[in-house]
């Protein structure tokens, strides 16, 4: 079962207005599938990382319920079927 990346509005102009894409791939760890995606639609690594290859502060990464943050990072393992949710960050006061 491939993994599916839940892509927020202000990304959805670079994935041809898609919110959910599919990866055909199947990607071992949140890193691989960030760059699958990527591949598929370039435009869209620049929005989610850096230029190190690190995900942009600004963004928030989550596999099912879980931030990225707490499960590994970019390390992160993803398992058959797993929904990947890419999310802008949220502050204020």
């Amino acid at each position: 079962m491939a993994i599916t990346v839940h892509v927020p509005g202000y990304l959805c102009d670079f994935t041809g207005g898609r919110s959910l894409v599919p990866l055909e791939a199947t990607p071992a760890t949140v890193g691989e599938a960030l760059l699958a995606l990527a591949a598929l639609h370039p435009e869209v690594r620049d929005q989610v990382m850096n230029e190190q290859g690190q995900v942009r502060p600004h963004v928030n990464v989550f596999v099912g319920r879980q931030s990225i943050l707490h499960t590994g990072g970019l390390r992160t393992p993803l398992g058959d079927g797993a929904e990947l949710y890419i999310l802008p960050a949220v502050s204020g006061g």
